[in-house]
């Protein structure tokens, strides 16, 4: 596995993981300390904001996960991918977006998020 695939794998786990502690410290782990998260619906930075979107993500749409349908595309600091957030098991997501995320010494510096499916 690449090292840009192990990073993007624990970008979704942030995204997974319900206990704010714990997903404090994947977000600390994961992601650069002045990072960028920028999609449709918010634009936020920095460890507190990153956690905060994510948590309020997970209250949205409780009992739900994210997924990748398949590997990330990656070039130099850049990798983009697709993602799925349904229940578990079940064969349709109910959003379905595609990142990009530029990394820096590992970790993930900026995210450019767009949602290509999501619930009326």
């Amino acid at each position: 596995m690449s090292d840009v695939q192990r990073v993007v794998e624990q970008y979704i786990a942030v995204w997974n993981e319900t206990d704010a502690a714990a997903r404090r410290a994947l977000v600390a782990e994961v992601f650069t300390e002045d990072a960028r998260y920028t999609d449709p619906l918010a634009a936020v930075e920095g460890h507190d904001g990153i956690d905060g979107f994510i948590g309020g993500a997970q209250a949205q749409f409780a009992g739900l996960v994210f997924s990748l349908p398949a590997e990330a595309d990656a070039h130099h600091d850049l990798a983009r991918f697709q993602w799925y957030l349904g229940a578990p098991g079940a064969e349709e997501p109910v959003v379905i977006g595609f990142d990009v995320v530029e990394l820096t010494g590992g970790r993930i510096a900026k995210v450019y998020g767009f949602l290509d499916k999501q619930p009326g």
